[in-house]
């Protein structure tokens, strides 16, 4: 059972190559990977069920220094990197209708978004500079190089609170909460730069400040494809840019359905002392559904990530104290997409979640 875990996490592996699959059939095929995460995983999930199981303390800490699971983690990275350079490759070669350019921009968005910013999210909590060179380089992929900062140092502080973004507030549709979240995150890592470089005593605008890298950085990684594609081609490739962008769009924003599902609703207490209480597990919706988690590589055990931020995804426990998810991402992102069907739902747990089980904690 324990081989059969580890090996569950490769099955991320499955969506890139379902995009393969279904762009070379052609057609309608380019929705295929939609279909598999929408409408086999989430079916799979279901039936699978839930794992509540979690591994000892003392099993932890040699299971956190495995390099198998960092392993899986850096592959990806290079696996990202050659799957993007192979998408633009065959965009540029080949016409594509415009009902198979959607599929192939959404399925290919599902890749970079669904697992690419998962797999960045996990290694830039990390301390190893390598791994958080990998993150930065998987955000770059997607346009949002921002969230290194303003995940780890502005939402992880303030989550739950109203001064996060990435926490959307009950009865908060998706929609409204897309634009807050995207908008106000970024102008948020430009604030947090602005204050480390202050404390350093260092100009806010200069080489040091990490947001202008990180905003210019992918402008530049897409000239670079479009400019050898183009050259290969003896053309001007107009559709590098606009499919680069298009799939970054998607996949931020399913990186947002992700933090909408997280966190909707939940206000931590204010202290006797006027601050807000320490983050703990009763502080980030849960799910510890099977198949999904594999695909998410945990994610879904939000709760413990957020509790423990440096914590590796393998190792990541559940807690029944949790506010806990009726689904795991994958039906709950759908769902997120019906702001009527959401708030049946979510607003009954978080009503429960305020009467039964969130307790105030006093310092």
């Amino acid at each position: 059972m324990k081989f059969l875990k580890k090996l569950g996490f490769f099955t991320a592996f499955i969506l890139p190559a379902l995009v393969i699959v279904g762009y070379y059939q052609g057609g309608w095929w380019n929705y295929l990977t939609i279909a598999f995460v929408f409408l086999v995983i989430t079916s799979i999930d279901y039936l699978a069920g839930l794992d509540p199981s979690n591994i000892s303390d003392e099993q932890a800490t040699f299971v956190s220094e495995e390099f198998y699971y960092r392993f899986v983690t850096y592959l990806w990275t290079f696996f990202q990197l050659g799957f993007l350079f192979w998408a633009c490759y065959v965009v540029s070669i080949q016409p594509l209708a415009l009902y198979e350019w959607i599929g192939f921009v959404f399925s290919t968005g599902l890749v970079t978004g669904g697992i690419g910013i998962t797999v960045a999210h996990e290694l830039g909590h990390k301390k190893s500079r390598l791994e958080r060179f990998y993150s930065k380089l998987l955000l770059m992929t997607v346009c949002y190089m921002h969230f290194y900062i303003e995940h780890n140092r502005g939402h992880h502080v303030q989550v739950a609170t109203p001064s996060d973004p990435a926490t959307a507030r009950k009865d908060e549709n998706f929609y409204a909460f897309w634009i807050r979240s995207v908008v106000t995150s970024y102008l948020h890592a430009w604030n947090l730069e602005f204050e480390r470089l202050s404390r350093k005593g260092q100009k806010k605008f200069s080489l040091s400040n990490a947001m202008i890298s990180y905003t210019v950085l992918p402008f530049i990684f897409c000239g670079a494809l479009t400019f050898l594609f183009s050259e290969v081609n003896g053309a001007f490739i107009w559709q590098i840019p606009v499919f680069f962008f298009s799939q970054s769009i998607v996949a931020f924003t399913l990186l947002e359905l992700v933090n909408y599902v997280e966190h909707y609703g939940i206000v931590r207490k204010k202290t006797a002392s006027g601050n807000y209480e320490r983050v703990n597990p009763l502080h980030s919706w849960n799910a510890s559904h099977l198949i999904s988690n594999f695909f998410l590589f945990q994610l879904q055990r939000h709760s413990d990530h957020h509790a423990n931020a440096i914590k590796r995804y393998q190792v990541l426990k559940h807690y029944d104290e949790s506010p806990q998810l009726p689904f795991g991402y994958p039906t709950m992102v759908i769902v997120a997409l019906v702001p009527p069907l959401w708030f049946g739902i979510m607003n009954k747990r978080l009503h429960h979640w305020h009467k039964a089980i969130y307790k105030p904690v006093v310092e």
